[in-house]
């Protein structure tokens, strides 16, 4: 199945910046920018605006990184999440209670976690008698 429409510009920016972050080559360049600063520190006499630039330079990268980060995240989350939901779907006997769990609070989360841990291997389906049921 294909996609349904392609992505913004704003996401393929999005995955494409986390994916090269993450990469050793920029891992490097980043050391690279640091040391580079740290050694003309004598140059400039370690002077105020010589760390301001330093700060300045990293808080910019790190404020627009946290949205880049965060909306590949989401992302590949609800991605997960639609791939969990049809396999819970596919199988047949499994509970559908459990499509839908990330819209829960979380108190009925650790109660649905406390049933599962507790019950025994799963039987074949039966008509009355669910942790589903009990979970809701």
């Amino acid at each position: 199945m294909r996609p349904l429409k392609s992505p913004s510009w704003f996401t393929r920016f999005a995955k494409g910046t986390a994916r090269a972050a993450g990469k050793p080559l920029v891992f490097g360049l980043a050391v690279a920018v640091i040391l580079l600063w740290a050694l003309t520190g004598p140059l400039f006499r370690f002077s105020d605006t010589w760390q301001l630039v330093i700060n300045t330079g990293t808080t910019i990268v790190t404020f627009l990184m946290v949205f880049l980060i965060q909306n590949t995240q989401n992302r590949d989350g609800e991605a997960i999440q639609v791939k969990l939901d049809e396999l819970i779907r596919a199988i047949e006997g499994a509970h559908n209670a459990l499509l839908a769990l990330e819209d829960l609070e979380e108190q009925d989360l650790d109660r649905i976690r406390a049933i599962i841990r507790g019950s025994r291997p799963r039987r074949a389906p039966s008509s009355t008698t669910s942790w589903a049921r009990r979970a809701t």
